[in-house]
């Protein structure tokens, strides 16, 4: 229920830069549906790990942080602002209440498997939402006034206080309603104004299917959009609210300790093993009518690709699991549609289809047996760049690691499995049997994951040493070694990628590379998650990651909040809210001794002279020129607190931002010999037939966009320069 900021910020999107305009697409209008009051409790498994879980935080987390009356006050504050984040539900008074009845003994509680206090509040929560949805769908009945030039709405109440009355309440309600249909307008003008564009110009859509949304008005589009999220509130179940419980008591330690129910556990697992069980298909909202979800790709060999019997197009319209009833998923979101889909290898699901152009009475159900899906197109991604660099061509190589990837659980079997390390010594070796003039390690966006791989990886480019120093909640201190006894496979110029999506075990391998002297290190200052997670996979119900120790570089910084800062600085794409820095409770950063270790390079000394030259390239380039417009632009609208409640208004600032945008976009077209566009709607189009051409690609197929391989590039110039001096 966040507010929509004003329509034109700017996001910057992993693995590419994305314009929106915060609004969703429009979908059709029918009456509300009935939603049944329904009481939630938990059961005795939701009890006994909530027991387990807050005795772990206790007695085991870094902090030592004990589960005392002042600590169980700020989970009782993190609970209720989880649930309502603009302060725009519950009111005063009840929060009042709420924190005299339940805040000194919310933790003790929970350490007593009691979940009374959260759920009664979750209770008045499902309660009030309600009310919210019927204001909402009552409000959207009468005419409402979008011309209110001196009417303004906070787009960040996040620390506003609560309403006193219900009639501070419901006046906050109408200006959201307002600025959501001012939103919507704009987006109707947009979208028509691009269908246009296309039917004048149908080689904009470049073959890709652009139909549009439902023809409706905004009203009619809010109508069923709050219908939709008032019937899905039937579905809210007991682990949707041990799930908010848990993490706001979680989140009070730090950002990174976590709970995950059965369903998101096994999303967890897929991360860290490039597994999933599951029947092997990739789903997405359909871009005309976001009611239905369609299949986008199925995995070559995958239990729905042997059926024979399902095609990429296909609307999934019905789940069944072995033995119980369809159920119609019209209108559910994809995110619940793939935790239906999903389940243990072995057992089976029904989905009912629906083909492209078929109507209703055609549609087949096909019965899947779920199995172990290997995630190939996930795993690290090798290949060869070919620059001119003082006149001469020069074949670098680039490793792309997308996480540091272990199925510990087929090791621990006994199985077979796929590692992060195995696959990068592979790499390694085949890069430098091609000769390459350097190899490129590109950590860009890796949120980390083993540190065992991580140390292993960077024995391959080191010869031997501590690669890390870890500090427990005890203060005590251990060194990770590299402990293949000076065995290296490759010794020859590196250079490593960092952005602030890089995180965790990209921060160990970056900072040990720096620190070693064994190469340059190019981009921009990492996430700064110097923190170590057990996982405990044996709870009662569902699994949770718990922070219990610190990272440390072997010359004795933390990586924790302060990240790990480039050699050579490159243009930042994401905004800084993003990393550890600007996270709730994150832990400080602080230094221990240096570990014993001998540098195997001199990198410092170079950093001068590699950054003049390297910002000489980057001040020529149009795809870095593009970014630093483009961030610029977001700079200027990041720090709004409130947007006008007027039509005309937002128009206006909307559009002098899409103008400053199109116009970095087309200066980029002409300086790389391409027609500029004549219009936003243009742009648009194209930007959309972009993202669908890409979105029907495996993932290790599709090809770097412009602005993200420049960064490669400019890696590849400065490595060289490097290779140079050294000389």
């Amino acid at each position: 229920m966040k507010l929509q900021t004003i329509a034109c910020a700017v996001a910057l999107a992993t693995g590419g830069l994305f314009f929106s305009h915060a609004m969703n697409a429009a979908i059709a209008a029918t009456e509300p549906a009935a939603v049944v009051a329904q009481q939630i409790v938990p059961t005795q498994e939701q009890a006994l790990v909530s027991r387990q879980l807050a005795t772990l935080v206790d007695r085991q987390h870094y902090l030592n942080m004990r589960l005392d009356a002042a600590t169980s006050n700020r989970i009782l504050d993190m609970y209720l602002d989880s649930l309502d984040p603009d302060h725009s539900l519950f009111l005063a008074d009840e929060v009042n209440n709420y924190k005299k009845k339940y805040g000194p003994t919310f933790g003790a509680a929970l350490k007593a498997g009691s979940l009374e206090g959260p759920y009664s509040i979750h209770e008045q929560y499902r309660t009030r939402l309600k009310a919210f949805y019927t204001f909402m769908l009552a409000e959207l009945k009468k005419p409402q006034d979008l011309n209110q030039p001196n009417v303004f709405i906070e787009t960040d109440r996040e620390k506003a206080p609560f309403f006193k009355t219900k009639a501070e309440q419901e006046a906050q309600w109408k200006k959201m309603l307002v600025s959501q249909l001012i939103n919507l307008t704009i987006s109707k003008e947009e979208d028509l104004a691009k269908q246009k564009a296309l039917k004048d110009d149908p080689t904009l859509a470049d073959g890709q299917d652009l139909t549009a949304a439902e023809d409706l008005t905004p009203v009619q589009t809010l109508t069923k959009r709050y219908t939709r999220q008032l019937e899905r509130m039937s579905r809210i179940k007991s682990d949707d609210v041990l799930d908010k419980t848990l993490n706001a008591m979680l989140a009070t330690y730090d950002p990174h300790s976590n709970y995950f129910p059965p369903v998101d556990a096994m999303e967890l697992n897929r991360q860290t093993t490039l597994q999933l069980e599951g029947i092997g298909v990739s789903i997405r909202p359909e871009r005309s009518n976001e009611d239905y979800t369609k299949i986008e790709t199925i995995v070559d060999g995958g239990p729905a690709s042997k059926t024979g019997q399902v095609k990429s197009g296909d609307r999934i319209i019905g789940v069944a699991q072995d033995g119980d009833k369809m159920v119609d998923v019209i209108g559910w979101p994809s995110s619940e549609i793939v935790g239906l889909i999903r389940g243990k290898r072995g057992t089976k699901v029904s989905v009912k289809l629906l083909g492209t152009g078929a109507s209703m009475s055609q549609a087949r159900t096909v019965t899947i047996v779920r199995d172990v899906i290997q995630e190939d197109d996930a795993g690290v991604r090798t290949r060869t760049v070919e620059i001119t660099h003082d006149g001469k061509k020069q074949v670098l190589g680039v490793i792309e690691i997308p996480s540091f990837y272990l199925n510990y659980r087929a090791r621990r079997a006994g199985d077979s499995y796929r590692s992060v390390s195995e696959d990068t010594n592979n790499a390694l070796k085949s890069l430098a049997a091609k000769n390459v003039a350097g190899i490129i390690i590109d950590l860009r966006n890796n949120p980390g994951g083993s540190l065992e791989e991580v140390a292993k990886m960077i024995g391959q480019v080191v010869k031997s040493g501590p690669v890390v120093q870890i500090r427990d909640g005890n203060g005590n201190v251990s060194v990770f070694e590299d402990s293949d006894g000076g065995a290296q496979t490759y010794t020859g110029p590196l250079a490593v990628m960092i952005n602030l999506a890089s995180a965790s075990a990209s921060e160990i391998y970056s900072a040990a590379i720096q620190d070693y002297g064994r190469g340059i290190v190019i981009g921009s200052t990492t996430t700064g998650k110097g923190t170590a997670q057990v996982q405990l996979d044996s709870l009662a119900y569902g699994q949770a990651t718990l922070t219990q120790r610190k990272f440390y570089r072997i010359t004795g910084g933390s990586t924790q909040n302060k990240g790990v800062i480039p050699d050579v600085k490159l243009v930042d794409i994401y905004d800084e809210e993003f990393g550890e820095r600007k996270a709730k409770n994150a832990l400080v950063w602080d230094t221990i001794p240096t570990a014993p270790f001998k540098r195997e390079g001199e990198i410092q000394s170079y950093v001068p002279q590699l950054s003049a030259k390297s910002k000489q390239r980057v001040a020529a380039d149009s795809q870095f020129q593009y970014l630093e417009m483009r961030k610029s632009i977001t700079e200027s609208v990041k720090d709004q607190k409130k947007v006008v409640l007027d039509l005309t208004q937002r128009k206006a600032e909307l559009s002098a931002l899409e103008q400053k945008t199109l116009q970095a976009e087309n200066k980029r077209r002409l300086e790389t010999g391409k027609k500029p566009y004549s219009n936003w709607e243009s742009y648009q189009a194209s930007l959309d037939a972009l993202a669908e051409s890409r979105a029907k690609m495996k993932a290790n197929k599709r090809p770097a966009l412009p602005e993200e391989e420049t960064f490669v590039i400019e890696a590849a110039n400065v490595l060289l320069d490097l290779n140079a001096l050294q000389k």
